[in-house]
């Protein structure tokens, strides 16, 4: 796997978890979306304050933030661990060059305020291992997953 010498653009979104669905927020603002998960009663898809062309990096960061949530949601119910009410994942997605080649990296943080750090670190890698983009990514791009607890 080649590593980026120079990033080019950084597309980053902050996704948070609730029983109602998940929302992705980019952090200009500019790309709002209210997802819900496959199988839903009555899905929800709200696209808001989207600017007319947003980096296609934060699109995926936001696609993926919103799997990875729900990846995070079920490796917590096969723990049997309640989730604190302020879940979150903040994805940054970089587009970057080494010589002419372009690549992609990114850097997941799971955040679980009050959560014990080392249960919070085996939340994260389990939804790692659940996750499609996760598994999709997984030796192609450099990625970093990242727990926060406080």
């Amino acid at each position: 796997m080649s590593k980026i010498e120079k990033v080019l653009v950084t597309g980053k979104t902050h996704t948070t978890h609730s029983s109602a669905g998940t929302t992705s927020r980019g952090h200009n603002g500019s790309l709002d979306i209210t997802l819900s998960s496959p199988g839903s009663a009555k899905p929800e898809h709200e696209l808001t304050a989207v600017q007319p062309h947003p980096k296609a990096e934060q699109l995926f960061a936001g696609a993926w933030s919103a799997c990875y949530i729900a990846a995070v949601g079920l490796a917590a119910q096969q723990m049997k661990v309640t989730l604190p009410a302020d879940t979150a994942v903040d994805i940054e997605v970089d587009l970057g060059q080494t010589g002419p080649a372009y690549f992609l990296q990114a850097r997941l943080t799971l955040s679980v305020p009050g959560l014990d750090h080392d249960v919070a670190t085996e939340l994260a890698h389990n939804a790692d291992q659940i996750c499609p983009y996760s598994k999709a990514t997984r030796g192609n791009i450099d990625v970093a997953l990242n727990v926060r607890t406080e």
